[in-house]
């Protein structure tokens, strides 16, 4: 039993249960300016069960391709024994149940809707019939999807006030979902194309792919000028990841594995920026309170 525990943690990537719990408790939390039932359960939710459906969906549905690729096997994802399949995806499901059933309760049918739409994509994204993941732009698309999707809920969920500078937050975000997707990419070409997987890397070439990411983090960067202030300051944030990408513009698709070094700053970067994404978002309630 510890073994399938320890496997199944590893699944579920906790180096990046943050990046999708955040941005639900945050928009939660700013919109109702208190904590609550609904901000502890889906906070949970999203800091653990969706985590291990998204990546544990993953790991069995790239099975083959994982087992060859020599990044696998930390907190890149785990090279899942097949005797565990049937068991992720049983843990996937059962641990996502009485939440998802709480949320929809105390929910909104538009709640339900986005909710419903989070963990779609989840699916969609690794299991066949459709397993985006495999169709080139769309993988990058709804990877971001899976980030953006939480902080879109927790909007919803707390019946916050739409606006143009809160849809330009949602567009930087969602831009730099597809910018880190489509550099993370770039570093798996050979591995993907040996084993018979499409992807925006592969379609593109390894050098156009990380151009693409460079274009969508500028674009970030530019949507973030677009929010009420102090929020416009987060342009900056994208400064970083420009830099960490550029030095990859013209990588060979036959090199692609350097990128791997960038790919691993870039996950350190994420704390860094979380930070100061806080920082902002602390002095916008102030301003606002």
């Amino acid at each position: 039993m510890s073994g399938i525990l320890r496997q199944l943690l590893i699944s579920s990537r906790p180096v990046s249960w943050i990046n999708t719990a955040y941005p639900f408790a945050a928009a939660y939390l700013l919109s109702t300016r208190e904590i609550d039932g609904l901000l502890v359960v889906g906070t949970v939710f999203f800091l653990i069960p969706y985590n291990l459906a998204m990546y544990g969906i993953n790991d069995v549905f790239d099975y083959a391709s994982d087992l060859a690729n020599p990044r696998k096997g930390g907190a890149h994802g785990a090279v899942l024994d097949p005797r565990l399949h049937r068991v992720t995806l049983w843990a996937a499901a059962l641990a996502c149940a009485p939440f998802v059933v709480v949320l929809v309760v105390a929910g909104s049918p538009a709640s339900w809707l986005v909710l419903g739409a989070s963990l779609f994509f989840v699916v969609a994204y690794s299991a066949p019939p459709l397993r985006l993941k495999e169709r080139p732009v769309a993988d990058s698309v709804t990877s971001s999807i899976h980030f953006f999707a939480p902080a879109v809920y927790g909007l919803v969920l707390a019946g916050a006030e739409w606006t143009w500078q809160l849809i330009a937050l949602l567009l930087g975000f969602a831009l730099w979902g597809i910018a880190s997707h489509a550099f993370g990419a770039v570093q798996d070409v050979i591995a993907d194309r040996e084993a018979g997987i499409a992807s925006i890397a592969t379609a593109f070439g390894a050098a156009r792919t990380v151009r693409f990411a460079l274009a969508c983090y500028v674009l970030a960067g530019l949507a973030m000028l677009g929010t009420a202030w102090p929020g416009k300051l987060a342009a900056l944030l994208a400064i970083p990841y420009v830099v960490t990408v550029w030095p990859y513009r013209n990588v060979a698709d036959a090199q692609c594995t350097a990128a791997t070094a960038g790919w691993r700053r870039f996950l350190w970067l994420n704390q860094l920026t979380g930070s100061g994404v806080t920082i902002l978002l602390i002095w916008w309630s102030l301003l606002t309170a």
